[in-house]
């Protein structure tokens, strides 16, 4: 599914270490002076760090690329910097099919941080000469784009640490000359890191094979054994190779005061899941839940939390919650058929297989390649006794699918088969998480600076938290505040399109895309318009968008699945209507 705001998952921000439940004493100790969040509340913005290049070291320090771009992300967010993550960095890199290592232009770095609304783009290169190392440094502001001189220091391998602490240090104040830290305080916020904890970190994190991976890691977290980076990333490993018991520990360790907590605690729910214990599974997802609204200005329900949550109380017979759960998940991310589909599920075990026909419908129409959830509406029509239509479907499937295409599925009487089918999220998009952490902050800055929350960035923010939270109309308002103040706004033209698409206003939403085009070319909106033109019964129009999409971005994955949707579907195909929810 293809969220239209923030794409990147993760965005890191120091604040989280207040919201996630720390004493008031601890943020008080760990705020900055008040002149100190003037100034950088007025120059802070968003950034997004790519990997450095190796210029001239040998291919031994090859993770070096890699590494530095980490530790800047580690620098900035240790110094209250709002920065997205390398995790986020390679989720948009996916979007558009580039590979993980490929070189990209300044252009297309441009691109992708325009596509992420990040506000500076930070990149550059080392060298090597015996044992000395030159790191270099740039920052591309992205609006208006303009290049900033690069940024040099020198020193041996062994100083990296401190050396690169000084170079991030330059690259702050250079850009802002009212920047308010010292070098000596934007070092003390630093944590100290041992050079070879840290090489082993990166190389576990490059490694193509799981024994490798999960060696250097557990090297890195041996040699810094308080060091949370390593302990979160040897439970992603874990995980991945579905060995849930042993992630358990290591996401243990990760602390509240730090960013990827959050995460931490969701996939330990999500352990529990799959362990087949869903009555701890249930107390992990509330206790998240609760401590996410009772720590936040609003409150943030997280459409993952909510149906990991709904799936964990189904299979205790807790029907009443879990279809609450899923009905509110699918409110807030109205796009994801896998929210849908489990409402279809929950309703075949409570024999309602008419109201499971709507919902697999629904959830077949948001994901029509999706063979699993064709397979379930015919089988519900037919359990409830509508064998026409589930004639229908099923010649139809077979144009799409082929004669063998649809997987079999045969239902139980003690439902075990459902159960197994039932979509667990294992990752957790934390979009609304942190725009509402950036709202907090927007806020908390009015004392000091009454036009920082006002302008057309705030509105912005504040209208992505909105709409992620599933407030359109609140959403609205904040994404016409920033066209009345810069009405070429391609990011505020997509806001208004996303809402008037989920309230059904689709020659609106064409309006809005085809605003946003004008302002700026992109492969993401033309794929959304062409989406919309396909709900409008317009595939030749949807073609022409999808074909434009990918000259843009050749290997755009969402856009190649949709142009192949589009080239298997036959022109005169209709989906029979109706169904009941």
């Amino acid at each position: 599914m293809e969220r239209p705001f923030f794409s990147a998952h993760y965005l890191v921000l120091l604040s989280v270490v207040v919201v996630l439940g720390t004493t008031s004493a601890a943020a008080q100790q760990s705020a900055p002076p008040a002149h100190e969040r003037t100034a950088a509340a007025y120059q802070q913005g968003i950034y997004l760090v790519f990997p450095f290049e190796n210029a001239g070291a040998s291919p031994r320090l090859d993770w070096l690329g890699e590494g530095l771009e980490e530790l800047t992300i580690q620098r900035l967010s240790a110094a209250g910097e709002q920065v997205y993550s390398h995790a986020g960095r390679l989720v948009e890199l996916e979007r558009y099919g580039l590979p993980r290592s490929s070189k990209l232009s300044r252009a297309t770095m441009l691109h992708v941080a325009e596509d992420l609304d990040a506000d500076f783009v930070v990149f550059g290169r080392f060298t090597a000469n015996g044992t000395s190392l030159t790191i270099e440094s740039r920052i591309l502001k992205v609006s208006p784009a303009r290049l900033l001189p690069a940024l040099q220091e020198t020193g041996t391998l062994e100083s990296l640490m401190d050396l690169h602490s000084r170079l991030v240090w330059r690259m702050l104040s250079a850009y802002d000359r009212n920047y308010a830290l010292s070098l000596a305080e934007f070092t003390k916020r630093q944590r100290p890191l041992r050079l070879d904890a840290f090489e082993h970190y990166i190389r576990g994190l490059l490694a193509s094979e799981d024994d490798a991976r999960l060696r250097e890691l557990r090297e890195a977290a041996r040699l810094e054994p308080e060091w949370p980076e390593a302990d979160f990333a040897l439970g992603q490993a874990y995980f991945a190779r579905r060995d849930y018991d042993s992630a358990l520990p290591w996401y243990a360790r990760v602390p509240k005061t730090h960013d990827r907590y959050v995460e931490a605690v969701f996939a330990t729910g999500v352990c529990r899941l799959l362990l087949g214990q869903p009555e701890h599974a249930e107390e992990v997802f509330i206790s998240l839940q609760e401590a996410l609204k009772n720590n936040m200005v609003s409150g943030a329900d997280l459409p993952e939390i909510l149906n990991d949550l709904a799936i964990a109380r189904a299979r205790q017979g807790k029907t009443a919650a879990a279809e609450t759960d899923f009905r509110r998940a699918a409110e807030l991310d109205p796009d994801e058929d896998d929210y849908a589909f489990n409402l279809g599920l929950l309703a075949l075990q409570t024999n309602d297989p008419a109201a499971a026909a709507g919902y697999f419908r629904e959830a077949a129409e948001r994901e029509p390649d999706n063979s699993e959830d064709r397979a379930l509406l015919i089988l519900s029509l037919e359990a409830a006794g509508n064998k026409t239509e589930a004639d229908q479907e099923r010649e139809a499937a077979k144009e799409t699918f082929g004669p063998n295409g649809l997987p079999a599925i045969r239902l139980d009487a003690k439902n075990e088969t459902l159960a197994r089918l039932n979509r667990i999220k294992t990752e957790l998009d934390i979009t609304a998480l942190r725009a509402e952490i950036e709202s907090a902050e927007l806020l908390a800055s009015a004392a000091d600076s009454a036009s920082s929350s006002e302008t057309p960035v705030a509105h912005l923010r504040r209208g992505r938290q909105e709409l992620s939270a599933g407030h359109a109309n609140a959403a609205e308002q904040e994404f016409r505040a920033v066209l009345a103040a810069d009405p070429s706004s391609a990011a505020a033209h997509r806001g208004l399109a996303e809402i008037d698409r989920r309230q059904g206003k689709m020659d609106d939403a064409v309006k809005e895309l085809q605003a946003s085009l004008e302002a700026r070319d992109s492969a993401v909106v033309r794929t959304m318009l062409a989406k919309i033109y396909l709900e409008q019964k317009k595939p030749d129009l949807a073609r022409a968008e999808v074909e434009k999409a990918l000259k843009l971005a050749p290997n755009y994955a969402e856009a190649k699945q949709l142009l192949e949707h589009l080239q298997n579907s036959k022109p005169s195909e209709k989906k029979p209507s109706g169904g009941a929810q």
